[in-house]
Parts: C-alpha cells; structure tokens; sequence
C-alpha cells in the first residue's frame, strides 16, 4: 500500500506545523482504561510524529502541551500529567539529541512544578545545538495569557522610555509573543474531531491552513501526519488575493 509520505512535494513542506494533540482521554475510555493511560499513549505519538516530521524536512513543530484551562482539571490527573512530563522529559533526551531536535517551550513556565521547570530547562539547555528542527512545547498556555503578557511587557517598555506608541506596529508586537523568532505556522493540525482553536496561538494562526481529524491523538502517527500535510499541499493559500493574482 502506498504511504501518504510518497505523495508529499518536499519543495512545498509546511515550514512549520502546530498540533492540538487532543482526545488521550477519550482514547482511554474507549480501551477501557483510565485517563492517565491515554496520556502515556500520547506521548508514543509525540515521539513518532515528531520523527517523522524531522526526517521529511519539517524545520519547526509547536505542540500544545498543557494549556493554563488544563490546571482545572481534577488534581489527580493533573498531578498524573506533570508526573508523566518530567519522566519524558528525561527518557526522551537521547532521542531528541539523535534526530538533532533541539527542544523549546512557551508559556507561563513559571507556574510549572519546580521539579518540571528545572527538567525541563535542563533538556532545553542540553539540546540546544541541536539544528535540524525545533519541537516546542507550549506548556501552561494560552493565547489570551500570550496576548495580555506581551502588551504588560509593551507598556512597561514605554513607560521606561524604550518605545514610543507610535513605534507599534504588527511586525514590532510580534517581537513580543513568546514565539518570536519562530515563524507563524503554516498548517495548524487539532485530533479527534473537535473542530475548536482552545485558546491556542491565535495571533500566529491568522493565515494558517486548520485541518481537522476525528483521529484521537494515541492514534495519531506518521501515516496521520503525512496524510494532513498531502492535503495542505493540495490547497491553495491566497493571503487575501485572489487566485488570477497568484498566476500572475
């Protein structure tokens, strides 16, 4: 059977994908098991998938890990999901380091356990040579959380005097997001058939390509990811102009 990998153009790969990775819980119900078990499921995929995205020429893959909403959650799966993060944290250095990932995160960092935080700017720091793509983990997340954290830094900058309000414009409030430099993604993947955002990289998403899967993520592998990027391939991205413009 052919793979959806052989149908992919390399000369026109996504430079940089984001993945909601959802549906671990529903996953785990459907096995029959608790929801922690979909959580140790999912990471399989995040290994695979961010593999495979490496090794076909993806440059930047941003995953939404655990968003700020995600502390509500009941303590014991929270207590469960920070417990699993340090555990792949650590486990999956060697495999970062041997696809040369280099790996990177955003959010509210400083919320995180203290044992997370620490793991998770050691394996930051120890992978920080790493070229061949960047795997980010937004973790304590939100867009809205983004948005209001850069305009506080904005107006402590203006107030100090290193900036004039004049001087704002959508390339300088870029520089203020927690993705900066990374490029906005071009293809914006969310798992099993939810058809919402959640909070998730709003600014950077203004003109990316949503594909949407009734695929719970434990289920998503490579085959899943070369299928998504066949169809953003397959689309046509005008960017507000028409297609007669692009032709011309």
């Amino acid at each position: 059977m052919e793979s959806y990998k052989d149908k992919i153009d390399i000369k026109k790969l996504p430079k940089h994908i984001a993945i909601i990775m959802d549906g671990n819980g529903r996953w785990a119900i459907k096995h029959g098991f608790d929801r922690v078990n979909g959580h140790h499921e999912g990471v399989d995929s995040v290994r695979e998938v961010a593999e495979a995205a490496a090794e076909i020429g993806v440059e930047y893959l941003t995953l939404y890990t655990f968003s700020t909403e995600n502390w509500n959650r009941p303590k014991e799966e929270v207590d469960a999901l920070m417990s699993l993060f340090v555990e792949t944290i650590v486990k999956e250095l060697d495999t970062l380091n041997k696809n040369k990932i280099r790996l990177n995160a955003i959010g509210d960092l400083k919320s995180l356990p203290e044992d997370n935080y620490s793991k998770l700017m050691e394996t930051m720091e120890k992978t920080s040579k790493n070229s061949r793509m960047t795997m980010t983990l937004a973790l304590s997340y939100s867009s809205r959380w983004e948005v209001l954290d850069a305009v506080k830094n904005i107006g402590s900058d203006i107030e100090a005097g290193k900036l004039k309000s004049s001087e704002i414009t959508e390339e300088s409030f870029t520089k203020y997001l927690s993705t900066w430099p990374i490029p906005d993604p071009e293809l914006l993947i969310r798992t099993s058939g939810e058809l919402r955002i959640s909070n998730y990289l709003l600014w950077q998403i203004a003109y990316s390509e949503l594909y949407f899967t009734n695929v719970l993520w434990p289920d998503f592998r490579k085959e899943e990811l070369y299928k998504a990027i066949v169809e953003y391939q397959d689309r046509e991205r005008r960017f507000g102009m028409t297609s007669e413009q692009l032709i011309s």
